[in-house]
């Protein structure tokens, strides 16, 4: 009985991991490399902290404003404190215009496709003011603006299942609104399409893939766990923008002996409590800054670890369970990133307490 009980078990686990709800999922392209893509401009105040690389095109790199652009010398990209990645424009050296000029194509593509689907499973739905209700996956559809007010949203599926959502005027995130994901819900899965402008207010906690026809604003200490994807310029005032975590490139699993690669090892042991340790691999020595950033499940920086000039060598970080501020955090999945250079691999862990 007990083996039967853990076959069922299994095959639900199994199945839950196949199927999903909602439309098919948009195809991003190549635009899925960047976190923050843009046509006119992306402009930043106050200290911003961007997880993901940030791509402009027509536009030169001038029109990148606020990061102190620090050139490489290939020319082909530059870098920034403010940015965990790397920032490209249309204006350096090959082959970075033409790349650009494909994830610019490959973003009108998802946003026309997005904007295409048929028979939504949702017309007009609460007349636009989503405040406080919760979206199971599905195709939705408004033709004024959408307003997420102070309480804010809960979007709730599994982990497979998808939202598109199709907004022809406005989208309004007012201050201090969460937008929360419940039952395994991601934001590489959620997508708004919208037509208008978009505005995230002070403080604001916004998830999802944005494709917008115009302008994307980020108020004073916004959060975004998703994307910025505008065919006109992007504002930003102190927010932190982190890219999602992709499932597909996450794996568990035994320790390796050695590596010949730049890689990210499983932290061990996973789950944990209240300690782990991380392990990276280094096949050569690295001039460039490395560093080690932790994640909460709403893309909020944690912890991170500053490292220069490694040998090389299996390297590792001890993790206490704790933030920047040496509080405790809570139980739940975190996401532990390693950033070397041009390199930059995520994986997960679970602290059970």
């Amino acid at each position: 009985m007990k083996k039967m009980i853990l076959l069922i078990s299994m095959i639900i686990v199994f199945s839950s991991s196949i199927y999903s709800d909602g439309p098919a999922t948009v195809n991003l392209g190549t635009a899925n490399h960047y976190a923050i893509l843009a046509k006119t401009g992306v402009s930043t105040t106050g200290t911003t902290d961007i997880v993901g690389s940030i791509g402009i095109s027509p536009a030169a790199a001038t029109f990148v404003t606020g990061f102190d652009l620090i050139m490489d010398p290939s020319g082909t990209y530059s870098t920034s404190a403010l940015v965990t990645g790397n920032i490209f424009a249309a204006d350096y050296t090959d082959p970075t215009p033409s790349n650009l000029t494909t994830a610019i194509g490959d973003m009108e593509i998802a946003y026309t496709d997005a904007a295409g689907r048929l028979d939504p499973d949702y017309t007009e739905l609460y007349a636009g003011d989503l405040t406080g209700q919760t979206l199971t996956p599905g195709l939705y559809k408004w033709s004024s603006g959408i307003l997420i007010s102070a309480g804010g949203l809960t979007i709730a599926g599994a982990e497979n299942d998808t939202w598109i959502f199709q907004i022809s005027q406005d989208l309004t995130v007012a201050d201090g609104a969460i937008i929360a994901l419940s039952g395994g819900a991601q934001p590489e899965n959620i997508f708004w399409q919208v037509a208008g402008q978009i505005s995230i207010g002070t403080t604001a906690q916004f998830k999802g893939i944005i494709l917008c026809q115009t302008l994307i604003s980020l108020n004073t200490g916004a959060t975004t766990n998703g994307r910025l994807l505008a065919q006109t310029a992007i504002t930003l005032d102190a927010n932190s923008v982190v890219e999602p975590v992709h499932f597909a490139d996450i794996s568990d699993g035994e320790i390796p002996v050695t590596s010949s690669d730049i890689s990210l090892v499983s932290n061990y042991p996973n789950p944990f409590n209240p300690t782990t340790t991380i392990y990276f691999n280094l096949p050569t020595d690295i001039d460039d800054n490395t560093e080690i950033v932790i994640y909460n499940s709403n893309g909020q920086k944690v912890k991170s670890f500053g490292m220069e000039n490694f040998s090389a060598d299996r390297h590792s970080v001890f993790w206490n369970g704790t933030d920047d501020n040496n509080i405790a955090v809570s139980s739940g999945v975190y996401f532990y990133r390693l950033h070397s250079g041009e390199f930059m691999q995520t994986r997960r862990m679970i602290l059970m307490k």
